[in-house]
């Protein structure tokens, strides 16, 4: 996977990651790690960094005092935590007390180390009116909000599916391909939106570091092409050199939605859930809102599988210390 070479600034931005363990983190290290002074924030001790000129910071982000501590001499701070299931001692609370928890410490330490902009990616918002939020997209929305709240300009970048080479959507979208023969579709699978390669979400981001034009702003981002879940399916198949029988039937329930992408997606119940409740939805790209500070030719989403399915695109992943078990001293009032 390739990007256009950019010019590197004599002064480089000091650049944080919240997330820089996972999907999108790894590969925006990957391809900018030379443009920008990158600090890659994780929960867990690096053991073994691939890249030298990469500074790992070990953060706990439930933590007020350890964020502003990793948050000192920053410009731009990229968010990319979305918490689908408890992973500390704060386990009683759903995912979207977590995550409005997490978005809110990080504002603060931003506000505090003058940070001068966070970008967030999250999720596009459904374009039909008067029709309720998921609880996934709601989360997200409220995250957004949260993030905007303080000094730190919020640069909001909304995707649908990312499609790229160890993306857990796309993951999920696979595998069904792969498991099952015959696909019998949800309803859901007709709802249609605008998935975009991975590439191309990285060069939005990219675009969007230190940009002023973009401050204070919700972009939303997707490949022109609309396409529903059930031609996702389709295409993919093709791709993969699978001959699939896909048709949809219209009784097919979101509990049970769940158990079918959750068991044959190979995804645990915390992802599978929040996600499926917002497929009903039509997740398209807004005119008003389309990112039109650079122009960007598009992979389709033909070619996006093609890229994401390449077995020669490989990434080097950092190695982590295991996180120590803590004893859960959280109690109720």
């Amino acid at each position: 996977m390739k990007l256009t070479d950019q010019p590197i600034s004599v002064s480089k931005p000091t650049v944080a990651i919240a997330g820089a363990g996972g999907y999108v983190g790894r590969w925006f290290i990957h391809h900018f790690r030379h443009k920008y002074n990158i600090i890659a924030l994780s929960r867990k001790k690096v053991k073994n960094n691939p890249y030298p000129e990469v500074t790992w910071k070990q953060v706990e982000l439930y933590s007020i005092s350890s964020t502003i501590e990793v948050l000192k001499g920053v410009d731009v701070a990229i968010y990319l935590v979305h918490s689908m299931n408890a992973s500390t001692r704060l386990n009683q609370g759903s995912f979207e007390d977590t995550d409005l928890l997490l978005a809110d410490n990080f504002s603060r330490a931003a506000h505090i180390n003058k940070v001068k902009q966070i970008i967030y990616l999250g999720g596009l918002l459904p374009k039909e009116t008067g029709e309720e939020l998921s609880r996934h997209l709601k989360s997200r929305l409220e995250v957004e909000q949260t993030l905007g709240a303080r000094s730190a300009k919020l640069t909001a970048i909304r995707a649908s599916i990312i499609v790229g080479p160890g993306g857990s959507s796309f993951d999920m979208i696979k595998n069904l391909v792969k498991n099952l023969p015959v696909l019998m579709c949800p309803k859901w699978t007709e709802s249609l939106t605008q998935p975009i390669s991975l590439r191309d979400t990285l060069d939005i981001i990219d675009t969007c570091v230190g940009n002023e034009e973009v401050y204070g702003r919700a972009i939303e981002i997707g490949n022109p092409e609309v396409i529903s879940y059930r031609k996702m399916l389709e295409v993919t198949a093709k791709e993969l050199g699978k001959k699939r029988l896909v048709f949809s039937v219209p009784v097919f329930s979101v509990g049970l939605s769940k158990l079918w992408v959750g068991f044959f997606g190979e995804s645990p119940p915390q992802l599978v859930s929040p996600l499926v409740e917002s497929l009903k939805h039509t997740l398209t790209v807004s005119e008003e809102l389309k990112f039109r500070e650079k122009q960007i030719d598009y992979l389709t989403y033909k070619e996006s599988v093609r890229e994401a399915l390449d077995s020669k695109i490989e990434l080097p992943k950092p190695s982590f210390y295991p996180v120590d078990k803590v004893k859960n001293t959280v109690r109720s009032i």
